[in-house]
């Protein structure tokens, strides 16, 4: 495969100015993810989440030195960035993005770390920003024909719960870490076991339209917000299907 940049992709880079800064420490209270198992060529997806629990951005984490490198969507990065800065208050960390990295995928590249939410769905890399031809349709493709969802278009923003996004399922979520913004309402939902509806994706023969958050024409896929309770006819992957 010779397409491997995500041009729908951005990286945000955190880092400290002051040496008694700890980035892991700053993001442990914010993202859903427990910092301590974002290693080097171990990154892991996360989410930014409201009060409430619902997911605002979801991404992916990678250590880069003491530095901590947020794979996000390319449309959302400034947002993201502005949205951490509300976080940072006087800390000495800053907070921007880094453009002369790009996001690379590929299915077969052995040598490179598996997407933290599925292996099935490939492998991943950050590099030099501008190499190599652009593969988002093909990404995006085999993503979904996995049944895995991912940014505010699929999941939306302040709309959908972070378990409901199959978040648990696909390793985005931490039970241990402690308090993070979103913990309460999620943890809550976990140990009662009271996902009620999911995030899925669906032939457009069965379509559901008041459900409906995104149509791709050009797969036949629609991405859905639906009960639990009418997800027993649909062809589900086998790692949601275990789940429910």
């Amino acid at each position: 495969m010779t397409e491997t940049r995500l041009n729908d992709r951005a990286i945000v880079r955190l880092s400290a100015t002051d040496g008694s800064e700890d980035i892991r420490a700053f993001l442990q209270g914010l993202v859903t993810q427990d910092m301590t198992d974002v290693l080097e060529g171990a990154p892991q997806w996360s989410a930014l989440l409201t009060a409430q629990g619902k997911v605002l951005y979801d991404f992916i984490l990678w250590v880069d030195g003491d530095a901590i490198l947020i794979d996000c969507e390319e449309e959302q990065a400034d947002a993201l960035v502005k949205r951490l800065k509300l976080y940072r208050l006087r800390r000495k960390i800053e907070i921007a993005r880094d453009d002369s990295l790009g996001v690379y995928w590929a299915l077969n590249a052995i040598n490179q770390p598996a997407d933290p939410r599925l292996a099935a769905l490939g492998h991943r890399w950050l590099a030099e920003a501008g190499q190599g031809k652009a593969a988002d349709e093909a990404y995006r493709k085999h993503r979904l024909s996995y049944g895995v969802t991912e940014g505010v278009a699929e999941l939306g923003s302040d709309k959908t719960l972070w378990l409901e996004c199959n978040a648990a399922e696909l390793n985005g979520v931490s039970f241990t870490k402690g308090c993070y913004v979103g913990q309460e309402n999620t943890a809550r939902m976990n140990y009662r076991q009271k996902v009620n509806r999911r995030i899925v994706v669906v032939p457009v023969a069965q379509a559901d339209e008041k459900r409906q958050r995104i149509v791709y024409r050009d797969l036949g896929l629609s991405i859905e917000h639906r009960r639990v309770d009418d997800l027993e006819t649909l062809d589900l992957p086998d790692w949601l299907r275990k789940a429910l």
